[in-house]
């Protein structure tokens, strides 16, 4: 019974799929005589104009302060004084770490009146050598010693120099990483200081776009828990195509004054690499792809014709075509999967105008 049951089931489903396979063989011998009574195919489309285009482009950046330095010591020591104001402003040559010196300063001392001493008698031998009362190799001897000793204390003013680390140009000093009494080597980091009156913004660019790069360009920017737009110039820029990324350097000022703008904040710049005030825009799904080139299909006659184009800018839902048609064009936007040269159109919709 059971078996009787399941071979009626089986046969009425080969049944069905036979039944389906038949309808759709219909259908499609239906398309095919539509075609060849001429029948047309309904699309949509969209009638070139010229379209003032814009080309901007965002890329990531960063702020970078003007001036930065982690400030270190020339030389070991213990530091003696601490001048290093966390957070606050301070001119150019302000003593800001001074260490130990006091063999030093005894040593300079030493030469000083070792100098002071060779310049009496100098002065006692110059008047001896009028009258020829002492030789001339002596006296010779007497300025070399002279001269010997101005250059020991002119190293001896550098070793007490070296105990000294003074701000290299007007700045804020950022955090403290020593306090008095340390021991400090030349690798020890003592603080940094920022020049913060103006800061500087560092960005890359795609390849295709480095020719277009020039000092003095504008370039807008946001931060990224903000819409607001800054200002920048661009400066300079690295003109050297990086072989890894195929992105070019470039560094401009910020214009702009902000207590948002933090050194090494994240910046999205938005650049504007030119504009087109003819330029020919069509849908981008108008666009069919190929192995070495693209084309699209346009209304001739009411029959499909296929272009061959180059294309520019793309943007979200438009892309430029540089070659391959005219203004008035109409360019079908839909439907071209089933369209072959020559098929006859009809039109469901016609857009014209701004995209």
């Amino acid at each position: 019974m059971k078996k009787g049951i399941t071979a009626i089931i089986s046969i009425a489903a080969v049944g069905g799929i036979i039944a389906l396979g038949l309808h759709n063989n219909k259908s499609e011998e239906k398309k095919k005589e539509d075609k060849k009574k001429g029948k047309a195919t309904k699309v949509d489309a969209y009638v070139v104009s010229p379209t003032r285009l814009i080309n901007d482009i965002s890329v990531s950046g960063s702020l970078v302060a003007m001036e930065e330095v982690e400030l270190k010591n020339e030389t070991a020591g213990r530091v003696v004084k601490l001048n290093l104001p966390e957070g606050k402003f301070v001119k150019a040559g302000t003593l800001l770490v001074k260490l130990y010196d006091d063999d030093l300063q005894a040593g300079f001392k030493k030469l000083q009146s070792q100098l002071a001493l060779q310049k009496q008698i100098y002065n006692r031998q110059s008047q001896l050598l009028k009258i020829n009362g002492i030789s001339q190799n002596d006296f010779d001897q007497t300025v070399l010693q002279i001269e010997a000793l101005k250059a020991e204390i002119e190293v001896q003013k550098v070793m007490i120099r070296k105990t000294e680390v003074r701000a290299p140009f007007d700045g804020v000093i950022g955090l403290r990483q020593i306090s008095i009494g340390a021991q400090i080597t030349p690798s020890t980091p003592l603080a940094t200081i920022r020049r913060e009156d103006k800061i500087k913004l560092d960005f890359s660019v795609p390849e295709k776009y480095s020719s277009t790069i020039h000092p003095g360009m504008n370039v807008k920017f946001s931060l990224y828990n903000s819409d607001h737009l800054y200002d920048a110039s661009v400066i300079a820029s690295e003109r050297e195509i990086d072989m890894n990324t195929r992105n070019m350097k470039v560094r401009a000022v910020v214009n702009s004054k902000s207590e948002e703008l933090i050194p090494g904040a994240f910046a999205n710049v938005k650049l504007t690499m030119g504009k087109n005030d003819a330029a020919l825009l069509i849908p981008t799904q108008s666009i069919i792809p190929k192995e070495r080139n693209k084309s699209i299909i346009i209304a001739q006659g009411g029959k499909a014709h296929f272009v061959t184009v180059k294309t520019g800018i793309r943007q979200v839902s438009s892309i430029e075509i540089t070659e391959g048609i005219q203004p008035g064009d109409t360019v079908i936007t839909n439907g071209i999967l089933f369209l072959k040269e020559g098929d006859d159109i009809k039109f469901a919709n016609v857009k014209t105008g701004a995209l």
